[in-house]
């Protein structure tokens, strides 16, 4: 979009800023490119594309609807037009194209050359076969009801994201009629691959897809009919809950019955075989109403995410990423009390390099000391299996005083901390869902602790979620401190989500949606400020997304002024790098690895001055004005310089997994000339805390 001169002070043209959703389709291509390198394991190449096309769902889960409805003309006001929507769904088309090529002409090649074989109906021997007409006899059949279309048989409702077959019938039904369409749901308790047994497979690996097994016994299904032409097709609805928080009673009860009706949302794609005729496409797209541009033909099954099972069903550690042993926090000295070495220093450590079980050790400290009375903490997406969650309960159970701020809106994670709020609640924990109107985001935990005759505050800060199975996926800072002017702030933040009490102005830490935004464009006007008087000024920011627009345009406008600005932005960004007149002064790179980069890291330097501060945030309009959010510095010195080493440095000087952007808006791979070894800062960080084998 371009955004009015009037919107940007003191520059002499319009910037053009990056289409947020097609940035977000590039940074998944970029995930696709390592489905393609041999240098990745085989199956970790496989879980790449599984990992894309999970990311494409909940794209168009949450994201296409909009675009949908200016292509209708239903809406035409901001980033949406009809202008739009096609150009998002030229690049969707691409990248779902691209998806299939890969899959066809890279994985399955390589998976044949390790004796790894998905069989199509017309590559299975006669025993092959023979098996598969049992297992689908046994297994499958028993749960297949088609349903032939007629005025007593409307289209039948068909859940977001499952599988289906429309099949085209010639003949005339048991009485006489001619209602040739009829619809096969397949069930979700069935596996979508099938391995089949040693005796049959020999020395090999075969396995054959749910839906192959269901082609070829379509015909089994309509006894008297002859099938003429039949499909696969996949729906996608749109899954965003909306609830009017003002307007219910009990918004965990609201959100319930909205799980409830998710399945059945405004569908947004169609997803059907390459060889699906257009009279059945067209029949679909008209019984969905949807537009040509939202009909996805795809050369192979139709759901490629459920592919992650052949991972499971392979079942070769040879073929995966060498199994990595995290360290415990190197700052940690397992034999002392937790609570007595935050009396001398504060406590950092980076994951998943090193390992989770820091905070859980903090937690169990907790729980089991007599001394600590009350516990508090947000709960943003745990998992629905978290023994973190477990040990919240046994500090309950054991008296002492559990807040739990539990956000209840976690897109996709609704259920599972609407079953952790009720089991909370049932044993006497105080459950409160943050502010009405707003998701909590940030990530603590309070620790209140009796010491002699005084209440002592402890805490631990993240970037990432309290989920011990992400921790070990994802790249986050933890940090513990017991300095007052951090606990103290924490303290008043809790209180004002539990009573939605006025917040009283915070000494230390930023907080979304009160001053997060303008205290970051303040930090940015500081350091161009700086230059103009002829300091060096310099900014490093590391984050999952760059989309909110005035941050984008504070930065740009500094790099005008002379700062030399570094973004290391995982995901979408609008930002447009290197652009002569515009951007210059600003790079932007893509870390693209074996871990989700999740990490958020903002640094300021004007002359000898440095700040640095980490953060639940990235730089999203929803996570500065419509989240609760939070940034907080890094004071200690070593703790300073360790995550400048490892979070920004280490990242700026990759080689191996880095992206750069280009000024065309396009990305391309970082080529370092001058070393014949690229550098990854991920692998680095492994070696250096990697639990060493004696």
């Amino acid at each position: 979009m371009v955004i009015p001169h009037s919107f940007i002070p003191h520059t002499e043209r319009a910037v053009q800023l990056i289409d947020r959703d097609r940035s977000f389709l590039a940074f998944n291509k970029r995930v696709l490119e390592l489905s393609k390198q041999s240098s990745v394991p085989l199956l970790e190449r496989l879980r790449y594309l599984c990992i894309v096309s999970s990311n494409l769902d909940e794209f168009f889960e949450v994201r296409a609807s909009l675009h949908l409805k200016a292509a209708q003309n239903e809406i035409q006001s901001g980033p949406y037009s009809v202008d739009s929507f096609e150009k998002l769904s030229q690049a969707a088309h691409a990248l779902v194209n691209e998806q299939y090529q890969v899959y066809n002409q890279n994985l399955i090649p390589a998976f044949a050359k390790k004796g790894i074989h998905i069989l199509s109906f017309s590559e299975r021997n006669a025993e092959q076969a023979l098996w598969v007409k049992r297992y689908f006899d046994q297994e499958v059949r028993p749960l297949l009801i088609p349903v032939g279309l007629d005025p007593a048989h409307p289209f039948p409702q068909v859940a977001n994201k499952s599988l289906n077959f429309i099949v085209r019938l010639k003949g005339k039904d048991a009485l006489g009629r001619h209602n040739e369409i009829a619809i096969v749901k397949v069930p979700r308790v069935l596996p979508r691959m099938v391995k089949l047994p040693s005796k049959i497979s020999k020395n090999q690996t075969l396995l054959v897809s749910l839906s192959s097994i269901i082609r070829a016994h379509l015909n089994e299904l309509f006894e008297g009919r002859e099938v003429v032409h039949f499909s696969q097709f996949r729906l996608t609805r749109n899954s965003d809950l909306s609830v009017d928080e003002e307007d219910v009673r009990n918004l965990r009860t609201a959100l319930r019955q909205g799980l409830e009706q998710r399945q059945y949302g405004e569908a947004v794609r169609l997803e059907v075989s390459s060889g699906c005729t257009e009279y059945l496409s067209d029949f679909l797209l008209k019984q969905f109403d949807l537009p040509l541009n939202c009909l996805y033909r795809v050369q192979g099954p139709v759901n490629l995410v459920r592919l992650n099972q052949v991972i499971d069903l392979v079942n070769n550690p040879s073929l995966l990423f060498k199994p990595y042993t995290a360290s415990f926090p190197a700052q940690l000295n397992p034999s002392v009390s937790i609570f007595e070495q935050l009396t001398k220093a504060d406590v950092l450590f980076h994951q998943p390099f090193e390992s989770f079980d820091g905070v859980l050790a903090f937690l169990r400290e907790a729980v089991n000391d007599p001394n600590v009375l009350a516990i508090k903490q947000t709960i943003y997406r745990t998992g629905a299996n978290s023994g973190l969650m477990d040990l919240l309960r046994q500090a309950v159970l054991r008296g002492k005083e559990v807040t739990v701020v539990v956000e209840l809106k976690a897109r996709f994670d609704e259920e599972a901390n609407i079953n952790w709020a009720d089991r909370l609640e049932q044993i006497g924990a105080q459950v409160v869902y943050g502010v009405v109107g707003l998701k909590t985001h940030g990530k603590m935990l309070l620790i209140t602790r009796r010491e002699g005759r005084y209440l002592r505050h402890y805490a631990h800060l993240s970037t990432g979620n309290y989920n011990p199975l992400t921790a070990k996926l994802y790249t986050d800072i933890s940090f513990m401190t017991k300095d007052p002017s951090i606990t103290g702030d924490v303290e008043n933040i809790f209180i004002h989500l539990a009573s939605q009490s006025t917040l009283p102005k915070l000494k230390t830490i930023w907080l979304a949606p009160f001053d997060l935004q303008t205290n970051l464009i303040a930090a940015i006007d500081r350091v161009a400020k700086g230059v103009r008087l002829g300091r060096a000024g310099r900014i490093v920011l590391k984050m999952n997304s760059l989309t909110d627009e005035r941050l984008a345009l504070a930065l740009i406008q500094a790099s005008r002024w002379g700062v030399d600005i570094d973004l290391i932005v995982r995901g979408a960004c609008i930002l447009p790098a290197q652009v002569p007149g515009v951007s210059d002064r600003i790079k932007v790179r893509s870390i693209v690895g074996r871990f989700l980069e999740h990490s958020r890291v903002f640094y300021f330097r004007s002359g000898e001055d440095e700040k640095l501060y980490l953060s639940s945030a990235d730089w999203m309009n929803r996570n500065m004005l419509r989240r609760i959010e939070l940034a907080w510095p890094v004071q200690e010195e070593s703790l300073k310089r360790r995550v400048i080493d490892e979070c920004l440095v280490a990242y700026l000087y990759d080689s191996k997994d880095a992206w750069q952007l280009c000024s065309n808006g396009e990305y391309v791979p970082v080529i370092d000339n001058q070393s014949t070894t690229p550098i990854s800062a991920q692998e680095a960080l492994m070696r250096r805390y990697e639990v060493k084998e004696i």
